[in-house]
């Protein structure tokens, strides 16, 4: 196992080798438009075997071709290795490319003995290898030991370049350190490097992504001071962002202001735009967006029509989304896992079961494996319309399809054990998942105090109630409304008081569900003043209109 600290003798060797900066090589790399692998390793055997060994550059060209094509980086090592015991020399260039194909495979101690190899040769380090390297822990995960890297690099002073700070950027904010990644950004500003759009715009993403929205404004406007003009991407996460905060008003002010810039939105940018509408339920200005897309020139593509489909179901247009599905065919547009996965929910949710089945079997016909989502949405539709044991069957293809069930697939089952007064069955479908090591959450112990309480077990459901207490449980209003009815329809509301004191003591605000089941209760049990007083109360509290 390699470690940073044993790199400081070969950072020093380095640093005596060559002191002040670092040079960049380019090889413009022809190779024809119909060459695949297996012309790449027969190519280069065939040269290996020449009378008279060609140029290290024409080697260069096929390492370099397999180094880009994806999921051959062992093939690229493989003749290296071959160059090697043929005595061919390595240049700068090959080395890159190996460090480059180590990189990729994970294998990142031998990508930095190929930079001990480079200082052994004798040969100048360039910006390429030192990316490369940086890249290559980023990309495994080793964002701090690249940071490490790169204080050594510029201690025994190498320059970076933007490239180099662009990728330490988006490393971090990849791990959720978008404000190491500011703090970066502004270190680096003037000093090291120019920084550029996509620096800002990958930091401005991040924030976005963790709704961190009014300081991703603040960025974009830091920019703008600085002279650097926003593009399509930065304007796209700005957009994203204020669409997840609910702030559509200011997502489409941002659209045209990218407008008016003559900065041309992109699928991705009118997708997000369309989704949440979609998701709000406005349908109609949806279906004026997507105009404008085409007007504009833009392709809608599948995630366009999935949020269409989604936002449809949402208002009950079932029959929209099913024709939308069907003519996406017909449009040239391919159906993908997830707009299955939306009309199985869609027609689950509506009672229209059969028709999910019938769409998840045809799932196969048109090779699309169905994921978790699809599973766990055919098997809670399966369980509210009473057919459990098509749902177990779906559990057990779930497992031998390599995609076991998790506690959303067991929650289904469980709330329909429960419904059918088979709480026994359903405790101890929850002990047994437990002994699989899939931990059960809020929504199973909800599912289970509620079949408590209505099966008459009021006693049991107060001792789980107690036992997550104890554990440290967050408890939420659903779960003090459940034993609030439990303890109501036994008619004992002095324990009824102590739970809502309970309740408001813990920063839980009694909501118009609370107030209602006590108030039922009161009117049930004659205690009519004590109904009124909570009727005030709720009407004071803006959850009841007169």
């Amino acid at each position: 196992m390699w470690r940073f600290v044993s790199y400081s003798n070969l950072l020093s060797s380095f640093h005596s080798h060559f002191p002040f900066r670092v040079f960049s090589h380019s090889l413009h790399q022809f190779i024809p438009n119909n060459f695949n692998v297996d012309d790449a390793v027969f190519s280069f055997h065939r040269m290996l075997t020449m009378r008279s060994t060609p140029s290290i550059v024409q080697f260069n060209k096929i390492l370099g071709f397999l180094a880009r094509t994806k999921n051959h980086y062992a093939t690229a090592i493989s003749l290296f290795h071959q160059l090697e015991l043929n005595q061919v020399k390595p240049c700068i260039i090959t080395l890159n490319t190996l460090i480059n194909c180590y990189c990729h495979t994970g294998q990142m101690g031998f990508a930095f003995s190929i930079l001990a190899k480079i200082l052994k040769i004798g040969y100048q380090p360039d910006t390429i290898t030192l990316n490369t390297l940086i890249k290559g822990l980023c990309l495994n995960g080793k964002v701090h030991e690249a940071l490490h890297f790169h204080d050594h690099v510029v201690a025994h002073g190498f320059r970076l370049d933007r490239i180099s700070y662009r990728t330490l950027i988006k490393g971090l904010c990849k791990m959720g350190e978008t404000r190491a990644a500011m703090k970066m950004l502004r270190q680096i500003d003037g000093k090291l490097v120019n920084v550029d759009v996509e620096m800002h715009s990958i930091i401005i993403d991040s924030l976005c992504k963790d709704k961190f929205v009014t300081e991703a404004y603040e960025l974009y406007f830091e920019m703008i001071a600085k002279k650097i003009s926003p593009n399509v991407v930065t304007f796209t996460a700005l957009i994203y962002g204020f669409c997840i905060v609910g702030q559509l008003r200011d997502a489409f002010g941002l659209f045209d202001e990218m407008v008016s810039k003559n900065i041309n939105p992109d699928a991705y940018t009118f997708n997000i735009l369309v989704d949440a509408l979609c998701k709000e339920g406005n349908l109609k200005e949806a279906k004026i967006l997507l105009a404008v897309m085409k007007r504009e020139g833009v392709t809608p593509n599948v995630v366009t029509y999935n949020s269409l489909m989604d936002g449809y179901f949402l208002v009950n247009k079932v029959k929209m989304a099913i024709n939308i599905f069907y003519t996406l065919a017909r449009m040239g547009v391919a159906r993908d896992v997830h707009s299955y996965n939306i009309m199985i929910n869609g027609l689950c949710k509506n009672k229209m079961v059969d028709e999910a089945i019938n769409l998840f079997k045809e799932m196969s016909c048109n090779n699309i494996i169905p994921d978790l989502i699809t599973y766990n949405a055919l098997i809670d539709g399966l369980c509210k319309s009473e057919r459990i044991s098509y749902a177990w069957e779906l559990v057990l293809e779930m497992q031998d399809n390599g995609q076991p069930a998790n506690i959303f697939t067991y929650n289904s089952l469980i709330y329909t054990l429960c419904k059918n007064h088979h709480v026994d069955k359903a405790i101890a479908l929850v002990k047994k998942i437990k002994d699989k090591g899939i931990q059960p959450n809020m929504c199973t112990y909800n599912i289970l105090l509620d079949g408590l309480c209505k099966g008459g077990q009021l006693k049991n459901a107060q001792d789980v109630f107690k036992d997550l207490l104890i554990k440290g449980y967050s408890l939420d209003i659903q779960t003090y409304n459940i034993m609030i009815n439990g303890l109501c329809k036994e008619g004992l509301f002095d324990e009824v008081e102590a739970l809502v004191s309970k309740m408001k003591y813990t920063g839980i605000i009694p909501n118009a569900i609370t107030y209602e089941t006590i108030i039922r209760a009161f009117f049930y049990k004659n205690e009519n003043e004590k109904a009124e007083k909570l009727l005030r109360e709720m009407i004071t509290r803006g959850l009841l209109v007169k």
